[in-house]
């Protein structure tokens, strides 16, 4: 995969979209002009699981949607999706390439080291944060802050993504820190109007 063609990382959580369904929302998204969504459903059983990407990659294709799916490549390329994210602790983007070499990669990193590694060992992307605070992220200590992913930027030749407490006025920031884009969950997963949500990150990022 050559530079992503999104610059926000629409990352999933069903349990935010309640009480829609994850493929309505994910549909109003792809709908509204999301370039990129992570199927993130972790905790669901492996058929299960099959069973929703399947479903999202249905939706996806029809939009011309990029579709990874988070920690299962064998997943990934079951159903045709575009790539799989491949978490810091999990299997890394060198096993990917070894086994599933069409499948594009992004990797979530928190530190220098980690983004010179995944960047080493065939990323196409990466994932940095949590950038500020976030709720979902407090259990595992204070934010990286826009210094660190500054640092992570200026390591590695790979596009960089902020994840974690990015709200539309914290973009700029991120982009002046070098960030290629954004990530984020419930900003449009719990959106009253996930249209109005769209648009409002497009019209500051430009390009989703």
């Amino acid at each position: 995969m050559s530079e992503p063609n999104f610059r926000y990382y629409l990352i999933t959580n069903r349990k935010a979209c309640a009480p829609r369904s994850l493929p309505q929302v994910v549909e109003e998204a792809c709908r509204a002009g999301i370039g990129a969504v992570q199927l993130r459903e972790k905790d669901l059983p492996d058929h299960d699981l099959y069973q929703l990407a399947t479903e999202v990659r249905e939706i996806t294709a029809r939009y011309n949607t990029h579709l990874f799916i988070n920690g299962r490549p064998d997943i990934a390329s079951a159903v045709g999706a575009n790539g799989m994210h491949c978490r810091e602790s999990g299997l890394s983007p060198s096993d990917i390439r070894k086994h599933w070499p069409d499948l594009s990669i992004g990797a979530s990193v928190h530190s220098k080291e980690a983004a010179k590694r995944a960047e080493k060992e065939g990323a196409d992307f990466l994932l940095f944060g949590p950038v500020f605070f976030t709720p979902s992220k407090a259990r595992y200590g204070e934010p990286q802050g826009l210094e660190k992913l500054q640092a992570v930027v200026d390591a590695v030749q790979l596009p960089i993504f902020g994840v974690g407490g990015v709200r539309p006025d914290r973009v700029e920031p991120c982009l002046q820190s070098g960030a290629y884009g954004v990530a984020g969950i419930s900003s449009i997963m719990a959106a009253d109007s996930v249209r109005q949500k769209v648009d409002q990150w497009k019209s500051i990022l430009n390009k989703l």
